[in-house]
């Protein structure tokens, strides 16, 4: 169950498969017009083995910054348990990634996570001129269009979905603990979903996950983001190792758009 709720979240875009196709530079460039500086977003996580018990929550953050007098935003998503089940297993995960606001690739990323007594600290800087990503372990070549897990998230709301029929893939590539993944996810059309939260218009993909993660292999995850201009992640789920998790949207604020995608609230 290690980190299995960010991890979700995380994976709603960006989930590294064995045979992806190649990022190419069709997807690189894309201008911000899904979120806003000061939108944030809380998630409530829940686990289940026959009941869906509340495990924990997340929240994503965007502010406005300068990164080498460079204007950025400055995204940040904290995870953590709740305190009946940090006596299984504890989590408090923060990921930070810093995304130019003029053509929304990372110029630096930072994970420090503490899960169950596993302590890591990750630190990477993105040379946009040289395509490399510095990190604490050397330095790596990168493809020129890269993401971080991030990063990722917030690009992918702004793709315009009207472009795709139902199972077109859409490719892109992220940079995590020192390699390089070609990455899709499996765009399967719009549909209703009703949520912890409420009843909304929404827009459905299945991640192709790889076997050996606690998710399983094949495309197990459901995924949805809201129809409307904003595309935030409202719902995910999948089965994992043991158990399943179900991931829901539960509050936001200052978001760039109306949420006109919401028929009801529950």
């Amino acid at each position: 169950m290690r980190k299995f709720f960010l991890i979700a979240l995380i994976t709603l875009f960006v989930l590294p498969l064995t045979n992806a196709l190649n990022a190419g530079d069709d997807f690189c460039g894309l201008k911000n017009t899904a979120f806003n500086t000061g939108e944030y977003l809380n998630y409530k996580v829940y686990y289940t083995l026959g009941v869906y018990v509340a495990a924990g929550e997340a929240n994503f953050n965007v502010s406005l910054e300068k990164f080498n007098n460079r204007p950025v935003y400055h995204v940040v998503g904290d995870g953590s348990t709740y305190s009946f089940y940090d006596n299984f297993f504890k989590v408090r995960d923060r990921y930070e990634s810093y995304v130019d606001t003029a053509t929304l690739q990372p110029l630096k990323f930072i994970r420090n996570i503490n899960e169950g007594g596993y302590k890591k600290y990750e630190n990477v800087t993105f040379n946009k001129t040289a395509n490399t990503a510095v990190t604490n372990n050397g330095v790596f070549k990168v493809p020129a269009c890269i993401q971080d897990v991030i990063s990722a998230i917030y690009y992918a709301r702004n793709i315009d979905f009207n472009k795709y029929k139902p199972e077109d893939k859409i490719p892109f590539s992220m940079f995590l603990d020192n390699e390089v993944y070609n990455l899709y996810v499996r765009y399967l059309g719009k549909e209703k979903i009703k949520t912890k939260y409420g009843t909304f218009n929404a827009i459905k993909f299945k991640p192709l996950l790889i076997k050996g993660t606690i998710f399983e292999g094949g495309e197990k995850m459901n995924v949805w983001v809201s129809d409307d201009g904003n595309h935030i992640p409202l719902r995910v789920e999948s089965p994992i190792s043991v158990g399943s998790v179900k991931v829901d949207m539960m509050g936001y604020r200052n978001l760039r758009y109306p949420l006109t995608s919401m028929i009801s609230l529950k």
